[in-house]
C-alpha cells in the first residue's frame, strides 16, 4: 500500500488498473504471438465483434453498481431482433420498426424495476421471470430464423469508415458513443451519482432523501434501453432475427463488469472498466482464432478463470478498504 500510495494511485484504482494491466498484456501477448495482430483490421474487428455484448454490458454495470443484477438482457436482444425482423418482413415502415423495437426492452425494464421496487421483490427472480417473457415472447412470434429484406439494414451492415486496412463500423461506431454517454451520465450527473450513493448503502441514500424508488426504476429500465438497442444493433450481423440468439449473454455481460472492476455487492465500478471487460473477453476470442488449435470452448475456460481471479481481487480490495475505514476509526 505504501508503494501505491508513493506511485499516486489510490486502493479504488486497484480494480481498474489490474483491468487494464491484464487487456495490455493480452494485446501485447497476441502482437507478439501472431502476425498482423497490431493491424487497425484487427482493433476495429475487436469492437465490431464485442458491440453487442459491450453496450448489454453498459446497462449492466449501472444495474450492478446500484445493487441489482439483470438476467433478462440475452432473451431482450434476441426477442427485439426478432421483433425487427417480424415488423420488417410484414412491410411496417422502418420508421416505426425502430422506435417500436427499442421501447420493448426499455418498457420491458421498466416494469421489472418497478416490480422489483415496489413489491420488494428480489431482483434475481423478477429479471429471471422476464428473461423467461422475453424469450417465451420471441418463441411466440417465430420459431425459426425470420430473414430481415429491408435495404436499410443491409446497408447498415456493409457500411465502415475506412481507417488503414480496417474498418470502423455502425456496431463499433455505436459502442464508443455508448461508453461515452454513459461515462458522462455516471460521472457528471445527479442521477448517476445517486446510483452509486444507492449501491454503497441504500439505507443511508434513504436518509439522505435521495429518490431511492425513482433511481432504481430508471437503472432498470436504462439496462433494458441498452439491451434493446443491442439487439438492433446484432441485425446488422446477422440480418435476421433468431429466438435462440443471445442465450447466456447476461452471463457474458455480467463477467465484462466485474472484470472491468465492478464490485458485485455494488457502490462501485466504471463504465470504462466495462469497455475493457468487454474487449479483454473479445481478446481471448481473437487470439484463440488466431491461434487456430484451441477449440473455442476455451473461451468460457479463460473467462472463468479471469472471473475467479478478479472476484478475488474485489474480495481483498473490500477487507482492504475496510481494514483503512477501521484504523481510521
Amino acid at each position: 500500500m505504501k508503494l501505491l500510495e508513493k506511485l499516486g494511485i489510490s486502493r479504488r484504482s486497484m480494480p481498474l488498473i489490474a483491468t487494464f494491466v491484464v487487456f495490455i498484456a493480452l494485446y501485447v501477448y497476441g502482437g507478439i504471438s501472431y502476425r498482423n495482430f497490431f493491424s487497425a483490421r484487427v482493433f476495429f474487428n475487436l469492437l465490431t465483434d464485442n458491440a453487442v455484448l459491450g453496450i448489454t454490458a453498459v446497462g449492466m454495470t449501472f444495474v450492478i453498481i446500484s445493487g441489482g443484477i439483470d438476467l433478462s438482457v440475452g432473451a431482450v436482444i434476441s426477442t427485439t431482433a426478432m421483433a425487427v425482423a417480424v415488423m420488417t418482413q410484414a412491410g411496417v415502415p422502418n420508421g416505426l420498426v425502430i422506435p417500436i423495437a427499442l421501447l420493448y426492452g426499455t418498457v420491458l425494464g421498466f416494469l421489472m424495476g418497478f416490480i422489483i421496487e415496489y413489491f420488494k421483490a428480489p431482483p434475481f427472480i423478477v429479471t429471471l421471470a422476464g428473461m423467461f417473457f422475453s424469450r417465451g415472447f420471441g418463441y411466440v412470434l417465430s420459431l425459426s430464423s425470420v430473414p430481415i429484406v429491408y435495404e436499410f439494414y443491409a446497408k447498415a451492415s456493409a457500411f465502415g469508415l475506412k481507417i488503414g486496412n480496417g474498418r470502423f463500423t455502425i456496431p463499433g461506431i455505436a459502442l464508443i458513443v455508448v461508453i461515452i454517454a454513459a461515462i458522462f451520465l455516471s460521472r457528471s450527473t445527479k442521477f448517476g451519482r445517486n446510483i452509486y450513493a444507492i449501491g454503497g448503502s441504500e439505507q443511508s441514500a434513504v436518509f439522505m432523501g435521495l429518490p431511492v424508488f425513482r433511481v432504481k426504476v430508471l437503472v432498470y429500465t436504462l439496462s433494458g434501453f441498452c439491451a434493446s438497442l443491442a439487439g438492433f444493433i446484432y441485425t446488422f450481423y446477422t440480418l435476421s432475427g433468431y429466438g435462440l440468439a443471445g442465450i447466456g449473454l447476461e452471463m457474458d455481460a455480467i463477467a465484462s463488469a466485474v472484470i472491468g472492476g465492478t464490485l458485485m455487492t455494488g457502490g462501485y465500478g466504471t463504465i470504462f472498466g466495462t469497455l475493457i471487460g468487454t474487449l479483454i473477453q473479445g481478446l481471448i476470442k481473437t487470439i484463440i482464432s488466431f491461434n487456430g488449435q484451441f477449440s473455442v470452448y476455451w473461451i468460457r475456460l479463460f473467462t472463468g478463470g479471469m472471473l475467479l481471479l478478479f472476484i478475488l481481487l474485489q474480495k481483498a480490495f473490500v477487507a482492504g478498504t475496510a481494514g483503512m475505514k477501521k484504523a481510521e476509526g
